[in-house]
């Protein structure tokens, strides 16, 4: 085998392997940190080997194997070993074979569970949003450093700082390696969210960090298929995700969701979203957050044009959603929803009421959204100056764009 073809091989294995790899070794070592340098140890031992061996038939168990055998032995020189560590690193001297047969049973057992518990202290709420979403990326979605930096336009060395910062938080923090409950959710919808409408930069969505988050929602959903949020989750993130396509015009200029091309959209991912929607419903979660916001995207994708859009029902989810998850960012969304339903006027009525609120002061929607408002009730002058402020509040260039075309066309 070439070098170059088993380095393509141990790159697909890494993407496929390295979240359960690190959730296994995690749990022995108490350590994420330690848990991420043993299994890239374990990366390089088959860099070296692979290109001579050839890739093994079971490339995940060998790198597995190999990792747990440099686990034992960190354990033994720092003298941390308890009857487990003992029992494991035995059962792997006596047997004196290749790492490959040694599957990794004693990780293999707790799996679901290793990489639900990695989910969870990735996601901890003792780091912040920013080192949580690069942690997350970094062990679960299996994406390097330089990946992770130019999908979010920042350095490279401010997402190594942040990796680190965040390691070493856990650490001090003696985060047990359990399940905490929560922001796990928020954090893989950050991630989508910073796909499906880019808050930087020159383009309008970044369907790769759409599909990483996707990936980790359907990964919790396998391991707590009884949570109701986190089905409702799935579903929201695949029902939008099936109009990423359509979102971009040739040259990626912004496609907003009405005038989008339906036929562009994704049937198949609507299909998983609304059968995720069903399970989140059957479950008892009808009124969760995640799945009130993946009714109100089913009410998009359930509308064949969109002349056919329930806008009245979308109005009365809003309604619930503002209840039980009271934000401006929701009160703004329920505005544009009643300006569909009941009319521009009924619309501005709430975005007047937000425009004090110092929680959007730089947001750029609340002037976006009520220079549209304002356009259909004919005050230009007043709509006109509302997409101007909101096309230089923006950082995404191609949203830029859009506010100025607006603009032109008043």
């Amino acid at each position: 085998m070439t070098r170059q073809k088993a380095a393509d091989a141990i790159d697909a294995v890494w993407r496929i392997e390295s979240a359960r790899l690190i959730a296994g070794l995690a749990r022995i070592v108490g350590d994420v940190g330690l848990a991420e340098d043993l299994a890239q140890d374990a990366l390089v031992a088959a860099l070296e080997q692979w290109p001579e061996s050839g890739v093994p038939d079971n490339p995940g168990a060998w790198l597995m194997a190999t990792a747990k055998h440099r686990a034992i032995d960190h354990l033994r020189r720092g003298k941390m070993q308890d009857r487990k560590h003992e029992h494991l690193g035995r059962e792997l001297d006596g047997r004196q074979v290749s790492p490959e047969p040694a599957l990794a049973e004693a990780i293999d057992d707790h799996v679901g569970d290793d990489l639900l518990s990695l989910i969870f202290t990735a996601c901890q709420p003792v780091l912040t949003t920013e080192a949580r979403v690069a942690l997350t990326l970094r062990l679960l979605g299996g994406l390097t450093t330089d990946e992770i930096a130019r999908a979010f336009l920042v350095p490279k060395a401010t997402i190594q700082q942040r990796i680190v910062r965040a390691k070493r938080t856990l650490a001090a923090a003696h985060v047990p390696f359990e399940v905490p409950r929560g922001a796990e959710l928020e954090v893989i919808y950050l991630i989508f969210n910073e796909g499906y409408s880019a808050t930087a930069g020159e383009a309008w969505v970044r369907p790769a960090l759409c599909d990483d988050a996707m990936r980790l929602g359907r990964i919790l959903a396998e391991l707590a298929p009884t949570e109701p949020e986190v089905h409702g989750l799935v579903a929201l993130m695949e029902i939008q995700g099936s109009r990423v396509r359509a979102r971009v015009g040739p040259g990626g200029e912004p496609i907003l969701l009405l005038d989008q091309d339906r036929g562009r959209w994704d049937h198949l991912l609507i299909g998983r979203g609304l059968g995720a929607l069903e399970r989140a419903e059957a479950l008892g979660g009808a009124s969760g957050p995640y799945t009130l916001q993946a009714a109100i995207a089913a009410c998009h994708a359930r509308a064949r044009t969109a002349e056919e859009t329930d806008w009245t029902r979308i109005v009365a989810l809003y309604d619930g959603l503002a209840q039980l998850l009271p934000s401006p960012v929701v009160e703004l969304n329920r505005a544009v929803a009643l300006g569909m339903a009941f009319g521009p006027a009924a619309g501005l009525e709430v975005v007047d009421s937000l425009t004090t609120d110092p929680a959007l002061a730089g947001y750029h929607l609340l002037p976006s959204v009520r220079g549209d408002l304002l356009a259909k009730l004919g005050r230009f002058e007043e709509a006109r100056a509302e997409l101007a402020r909101a096309a230089d509040l923006t950082q995404n260039v191609r949203e830029r764009e859009l506010l100025l075309k607006k603009l032109e066309a008043l």
